[in-house]
């Protein structure tokens, strides 16, 4: 393939860009946005859930500061419904669903997604979008971040009552990646201070001790629970094992979080860099074509063996995007093999050019299934894929790329 900044592969990632947008702008629904089939269709039970509308909202942003025409009216649409129906009026915080339409619990994780996207919306202009930012940061505030764990409490019932003895590092993983949003549109060094203090516990911590596998679950007191989930190994959030597309997204947080604490001014751990070069190097050793066919296993067993061999989307366009880190970091060739390696296996087998978008999940076989993801619900980590690559690792995606539009 063309090296990362030629202007052929640029022009390809953003042409693959507008078609990942033409095919999410169907999922609109009156209440925020809902999750497409396999062609590109609302299902007649579609129903907005709040992770697919501020994942949308959130890439909706970029397309805008991208200079994409129509997306900012889909930018309002998703503030208004994080506003409106999936907002909680009584307790604060946000319903899974709009209220009365079941899972209603308060998350980590999908408040860390509602942060990210009020962030990019505010970047964006967006009507709105600065009181769904304030409230978003005042919920992390008060209910979900631990000052004494360094870390976010994992979920509550809808009311903030019964806590749930688990901490995760999958929600602890966005509230990085939110953080470090966050540090940008409030310019509150906070934010990196206490994105780092996540990093330090889960990486620089446990998956340190582990040979730089990630660690996903733990209980109150952070003991990790090795056999947690072993009944339900394909869980969409919380499963089995390891799973290595989380150590391609670590990687890659960490570039992100030593170059915006650089540019603050702020002390740059080495380890930084070292974590991240060996969360990529043991997830692609590990995982990579372990099984007798190319593409990376969803799971791995705590003997590194391959436990959910479904090829996942979202896991290669997370190592993509780790690949292009650690290529503009170090300017290794290595990385560049890699990333060419992983964008031809993206390009064959997830590219979908007869439905649109990409496929979600591959069977072991590498042929297009849903055994664990039905349809194509999510924008988010494709549309990212494709423009990380093109931008520098700090700051974040929507003031990088509303940076690229003053420069114009």
């Amino acid at each position: 393939m063309d090296s990362i900044d030629s202007l052929e592969h640029t022009a390809w990632l953003t042409h693959e860009g507008w078609r990942l947008l033409a095919f999410a702008m169907a999922s609109q629904v009156p209440e925020g946005f809902a999750n497409l089939d396999a062609r590109g269709q609302l299902p007649p039970s579609a129903l907005a859930e709040t992770l697919t509308t501020a994942r949308m909202t959130h890439s909706f942003a970029l397309a805008h500061l991208q200079g994409v025409p129509g997306c900012l009216a889909l930018v309002e649409h998703g503030v208004q419904a994080l506003r409106g129906p999936l907002h909680d009026a009584t307790h604060g915080g946000w319903f899974d669903r709009p209220q009365g339409q079941g899972g209603n619990g308060k998350a980590a994780y999908l408040h860390a997604f509602v942060a990210l996207a009020a962030s990019s919306a505010v970047v964006a202009g967006a009507s709105g979008a600065q009181g769904v930012l304030e409230e978003a940061i005042r919920v992390i505030e008060e209910r979900f971040w631990s000052e004494e764990e360094g870390a976010l409490c994992e979920s509550f019932a809808s009311d903030w009552q019964q806590p749930e003895a688990y901490r995760g590092a999958n929600s602890n993983m966005h509230a990085t990646e939110a953080f470090l949003a966050l540090a940008d549109v409030t310019g509150d060094a906070l934010w990196l201070q206490r994105a780092l203090r996540i990093v330090e516990r889960i990486i620089q911590g446990h998956a340190a001790a582990s040979d730089y596998r990630v660690v996903e679950h733990f209980d109150a007191h952070w003991q990790p629970l090795p056999e947690y989930n072993q009944a339900n190994p394909t869980d969409h959030f919380r499963p089995y094992g390891t799973t290595p597309g989380h150590a391609f997204e670590w990687s890659r947080l960490l570039l992100h979080l030593e170059a915006a604490r650089h540019l603050a001014g702020l002390s740059t751990p080495a380890w930084l860099l070292a974590s991240a070069r060996a969360l990529f190097a043991n997830a692609c050793r590990h995982a990579w074509n372990v099984d007798g066919a190319e593409g990376i296993v969803y799971t791995l067993g705590w003997d590194n063996q391959p436990r959910v061999r479904e090829r996942l989307h979202w896991v290669h366009a997370e190592a993509c995007a780790s690949a292009a880190a650690l290529l503009r970091r170090t300017g290794e060739q290595q990385y560049a093999d890699w990333y060419g390696c992983f964008w031809a296996f993206i390009d064959s087998r997830f590219i979908d050019r007869v439905g649109g978008s990409w496929h979600h999940e591959l069977d072991p076989g590498n042929q297009p299934a849903a055994a664990i993801w039905a349809g194509k619900p999510d924008l988010y980590h494709a549309y990212q894929a494709v423009l990380l690559p093109t931008l520098p690792l700090a700051p974040s995606l929507a003031s990088a790329l509303a940076r690229n539009v003053t420069k114009r």
